[in-house]
């Protein structure tokens, strides 16, 4: 296993040098391992949609907000590892990361039991809240409870690959997710098209290779001379840092788990608008949609994590100003990377639809919501962005606050009194930039009222 470590030293310092370049190289492995990472999901999609059923692409697709309620409740708690490692970092103080790193992989190791727990039991009452068509319901079942009983590989990946992003190393992670893209997508096809499987083979296509996305991280983490090294004797829970993880960690876990469940209720408008239907073309059309507005959140997302990191090494350091303007990059770069992005997705949406599954209404309904939303993704950038930095400085809790309020309440009484207007599927669909709008000027006004301040986090450590 020698082969994998790819460099004895992979850190980087973001406390000095050139802001847009720190900002640019951590970013770019991210959106690209997330691309690759996408690719492999959007390979799921594109075997069942064309090589199953019509039924199986729409309960693939419709799992989707379960899956993240789950995941992004983990990715919230380590989002909070991922704080506290590169404020400390950033201070200076090698031994209290190392603490970091085991309180850390520990967390996730009692986490996976009770997630992947909570994960079969809830899933089945979930999909009885969504009002799938009757057609996809099994498929659905059946994808959700091999995905969350092979969770614990994803899990352990996003730990390591967080832990890994706050000392500045954004590369390996990449390398992983394309090897793991690679093998999900030869496995997709030996368990569907000669297997033929169906939902249970892109599933276990799946959890396979986050399992050996996970194994590459930890022998990356065993193996690497930097002070994230993984010492298996030394796993051990320092509460005073647990505490630490968790005062970020838990609101960031309630804002995307909630959010995400807030999603369920969005679907469950749109697939009233396949009930009595013979198949469900409006929901197969939001599943493609879907896909495609994960694809235009990555550049976003992804500047969002290197503003997270450089903000808090550059407040573990004490330099506040540097942090600011390396916010204020961000968000140029952010709404270009996101402008590039939107030109293809408006001129090629029903090839992008077409090419996930060929059936007309599928194609007419999934353009329609393609070209109706894409635009708005603009306004996403500015909260992603403010978000990230204020999580940077140990302050997650207002952003949660913003996003929950915009994202569920605001959303959610949207939706109640638009579906009571009129019976049309378009207004529904706004709901989701109606609550982007809001949640960026709220998140805008309170990040120039608050400003970037010194974090408490690591101020015992100095």
């Amino acid at each position: 296993m020698a082969s994998l470590r790819l460099s004895p030293q992979r850190d980087v310092d973001m406390t000095k040098g050139n802001i847009t370049s720190h900002i640019i190289r951590f970013a770019l492995p991210l959106l690209v391992g997330n691309l690759f990472q996408q690719l492999y999901n959007t390979i799921d999609i594109w075997v069942v949609g064309n090589y199953v059923s019509n039924e199986a692409f729409s309960a693939v697709g419709a799992v989707a907000p379960i899956v993240n309620m789950l995941i992004g409740s983990f990715t919230g708690l380590a989002s909070g590892a991922g704080v506290v490692i590169s404020q400390y970092y950033g201070a200076g103080r090698k031994d209290k990361v190392e603490d970091t790193v085991h309180t850390a992989l520990l967390m996730t190791l009692v986490l996976s039991v009770l997630f992947t727990a909570f994960g079969l039991f809830v899933s089945p009452h979930m999909l009885r809240f969504m009002d799938l068509h009757e057609g996809a319901v099994d498929d659905a079942n059946t994808y959700l409870t091999i995905y969350f009983s092979g969770m614990i590989g994803l899990m352990f990946y996003n730990i390591g690959a967080g832990i890994l992003r706050a000392i500045g190393d954004s590369k390996r992670p990449f390398y992983f997710l394309v090897v793991c893209a690679v093998l999900n997508t030869i496995l997709d096809l030996v368990f569907v098209l000669v297997l033929h499987m169906g939902v249970v083979g892109v599933a276990l296509a799946t959890i396979i290779s986050q399992l050996v996305s996970a194994v590459l991280i930890i022998i990356v983490l065993l193996q690497t001379n930097t002070c994230v090294k993984l010492i298996l004797r030394k796993l051990k829970f320092h509460w005073p840092i647990l505490r630490k993880i968790l005062i970020v960690g838990i609101p960031a876990a309630l804002q995307m788990a909630v959010t995400a469940f807030s999603n369920v209720f969005v679907q469950s408008y749109i697939t009233h608008f396949d009930l009595g239907a013979p198949s469900p073309d409006y929901m197969s059309g939001w599943t493609a949609y879907l896909k495609i507005d994960q694809l235009l959140f990555l550049p976003m997302q992804s500047v969002s994590l290197a503003v997270t990191t450089f903000v808090g090494q550059n407040l573990g350091s004490n330099q506040v100003e540097r942090a600011k303007q390396g916010v204020r990059r961000a968000v140029i770069l952010s709404l270009s990377a996101t402008a590039i992005m939107m030109i293809p997705v408006l001129v090629f949406a029903p090839d992008i639809v077409g090419f996930l599954n060929d059936k007309p209404e599928v194609i007419s309904n999934g353009t329609l919501f393609l070209r109706l939303l894409t635009p708005f993704y603009l306004l996403c950038c500015f909260n992603q962005i403010y978000a990230g930095a204020l999580r940077g400085s140990g302050n997650s809790r207002i952003p949660m606050v913003i996003m929950l309020s915009s994202f569920v309440l605001f959303r959610q009484l949207y939706l109640f009194g638009m579906s009571r207007i009129c019976n049309e599927v378009v207004p529904i669909a706004l709901s989701y930039p109606a609550g982007w709008l809001l949640c960026s000027i709220l998140t805008g006004l309170y990040y120039r009222k608050a400003t970037l301040t010194k974090t408490r986090l690591v101020e015992d450590s100095q």
